[in-house]
């Protein structure tokens, strides 16, 4: 009896092959076999024809996980003529590098072959040992083929990265999850032979959503879900929603999508699309993103992108802030969900962002000018004496509280920072800066002829 109260009828077989997971053992051996990845190496693909042709150079397989990086390393290995040397940068330190280098160096000048050194995990090699392989990447002694979950742009050494050629691989789309699943059911050498097992396809149709682009993940479920298989000999849908109770979906908190995702929520809210923004807030939270991070990008996005278009915009992820913090989590996330929305139709102004952006470029790059003497305080006698406040106009004392004051340094002039956009309650704020250039014109061509 299983733990869903129905007969254990799991596959019986023997050999070392059943202590490995089904997805290791489903692996294929050549490209034929290999599901997903078309635009990496189908028919007429540079990667193809150099395989066939055994002509393959050093590269990187980039994707996410489950995506084939490790299986095409050793679908290389089977369909070329040199030695494959796998190892992990996990558990392989410069020693371990170094011998094996040494080896296939030898191993090149004494039989004219290569070896082809599969690296699971290339970005975990610190500067040291990924600058090892460089003599012998360079010379063609090896052919380095590296696999990763991480931009190589940030994770690998230039000086390697420049003799390597990336090639990304994409999430499994459902077509190839389906034949993936489909294959590993009856395949008899190394998968479960189960022929006489059906599988219902709304039950497929949930291990590929549980998947999420991940065919090592849904091969797991596969495998799980027929251990407790009863009589009826059918994967059925309620079977496989209790083998599978709730997925996980693909965010790293610390590497590349997490940024691809903040940066995707910024860029709708931005473009004004509601829908898309709380999508992008659902990812985050149900990938597991603290919150407290999330509302702090908020805010900031509140002052950059919306600004004094909105005012109210910051008001209100100020108050989301304190919900979440009041209420915790579920309840506080409806809060940021809110703030999401507004912001998403809220009129859009980077004005500040730009201006302030301008105000301290110069505040870096022209140096501690002077304050003019009229707007200095005065607390001392010695102040005053210096002229310290001296000529200072007293903004109230004039109408509209206007004057033809200078309040910049003299180097800075007539400089202009903030340029308001027409949207929003900027509108309001452009009016004001109209009518305060146009005094400010005025009050100079009335002191001007005065003057003369």
């Amino acid at each position: 009896m299983d733990i869903f109260g129905n007969k254990s009828n799991a596959r019986s077989k023997s050999g070392l092959n059943d202590l490995k997971p089904l997805a290791d053992r489903m692996r294929p051996k050549s490209i034929d076999k290999f599901f997903g990845q078309e635009k990496v190496i189908g028919e007429g693909t540079p990667l193809r024809n150099a395989i066939e042709n055994d002509k393959v150079t050093s590269l990187i397989f980039w994707g996410p996980p489950g995506t084939g990086k490790t299986t095409l390393g050793e679908v290389i290995a089977c369909a070329t003529n040199g030695q494959f040397v796998k190892f992990s940068a996990v558990t392989s330190g410069i020693k371990d590098v170094k011998q094996i280098l040494t080896k296939a160096r030898n191993y090149y000048q004494m039989s004219g072959r290569r070896t082809y050194v599969f690296i699971d995990e290339i970005h975990r090699f610190n500067k040291a040992q990924q600058d090892a392989f460089l003599p012998y990447v360079e010379s063609g002694d090896i052919v380095l083929i590296g696999a990763t979950t991480e931009n190589p742009s940030f994770e690998v050494n230039s000086a390697l990265l420049s003799r390597l050629r990336v090639f990304v691989l994409e999430r499994l789309n459902d077509d190839a999850l389906r034949k993936i699943f489909k294959n590993a059911l009856i395949d008899k050498e190394f998968g479960l032979g189960l022929k006489e097992i059906g599988i219902e396809e709304p039950a497929l149709d949930l291990m590929i959503n549980a998947s999420d682009g991940d065919a090592r993940r849904g091969l797991t479920l596969l495998d799980e879900t027929v251990r407790f298989v009863g009589e009826e000999k059918k994967i059925t849908l309620e079977l496989t929603q209790k083998v599978h109770q709730r997925g996980f979906a693909v965010y790293d908190k610390k590497g590349e999508e997490h940024f691809n995702i903040i940066s995707a929520l910024h860029k709708s809210l931005r473009g004004g699309d509601p829908d898309a923004s709380l999508y992008w807030l659902a990812r985050m939270l149900y990938g597991g993103e603290d919150p407290k991070y999330i509302i702090r990008r908020l805010i900031r996005f509140a002052s950059e992108d919306i600004g004094l278009a909105d005012p109210y915009a910051l008001t209100l992820c100020l108050n989301a802030k304190e919900s979440f913090l009041f209420l915790g989590s579920p309840e506080g996330e409806l809060a940021i969900a809110q703030a999401v929305i507004y912001m998403a139709c809220a009129p859009k102004s980077n004005s500040i962002y730009i201006a302030f952006k301008k105000a301290m470029t110069d505040a870096d790059q022209k140096g501690s000018l002077p304050v003019p003497l009229w707007i200095r305080n005065a607390p001392t006698s010695l102040m005053k004496n210096l002229g310290y406040g001296k000529d200072y106009k007293y903004a109230h004392n004039y109408e509209e509280a206007l004057t033809d004051q200078e309040y910049f340094p003299e180097d800075l002039s007539g400089t202009e920072y903030y340029k308001p956009k027409e949207v929003g309650r900027e509108k309001g704020l452009s009016e004001y800066l109209a009518k305060f250039k146009e005094f400010r014109k005025k009050t100079k061509n009335q002191n001007k002829k005065e003057n003369e």
